[in-house]
């Protein structure tokens, strides 16, 4: 976690957000000694498909599709009205 004031926000923005994006941290603004934002990365998410590279060492090509398959097949992708 870093701190820094809000001025350094501003004249140094691009390399601020870098570090938050890039780097992962969390950085503390401050005005007159007093924190007044908290800037962080989102959490990062991916689907699926997007893992199944990762995978691959784990999982043969074959056995990494069956896996992507068998998960999906429990979803039901009809739209239902609730109210009936």
């Amino acid at each position: 976690m870093r701190t820094i004031s809000a001025t350094r926000l501003a004249r140094n923005t691009g390399e601020i957000l870098d570090l938050v994006a890039d780097r992962g941290e969390v950085v503390i603004v401050e005005r007159n000694r007093a924190a007044i934002v908290q800037i962080t990365a989102p959490k990062r998410s991916m689907t699926a498909a997007q893992a199944l590279p990762g995978l691959e060492p784990v999982l043969s090509q074959h056995k990494a599709i069956a896996w992507l398959n068998d998960s999906s097949d429990a979803f039901d992708e009809s739209v239902t009205d609730p109210s009936v």
